[in-house]
């Protein structure tokens, strides 16, 4: 999922490792989710935009996310259909 967080961490004037310790959490899983690998659970998210007085959707952009379709990719499967 795209996201903002090295943009605002930068304009914050915080170092991954000060922005992981304030949501309790390592500067390897801020990197993690700054670089896309991996995706932060809701909880996080929301410390995270907590951090920068924002909102989960102004910190994370939903729209952009080529993973967002998972859900409807799982529905294929499961019912043997294909929505396009």
């Amino acid at each position: 999922m795209k996201n903002k967080i090295r943009q605002l961490r930068e304009a914050f004037g915080l170092t991954q490792e000060q922005l992981g310790e304030m949501v309790g959490t390592s500067r390897q899983a801020i990197n993690a989710i700054e670089t896309e690998k991996n995706e932060p659970s809701i909880w996080l998210a929301h410390d995270i935009a907590q951090v920068f007085n924002a909102s989960i959707e102004e910190v994370f952009l939903f729209e952009e996310s080529q993973r967002k379709s998972r859900a409807d990719i799982s529905r294929r499967c499961a019912y043997g259909t294909q929505r396009d």
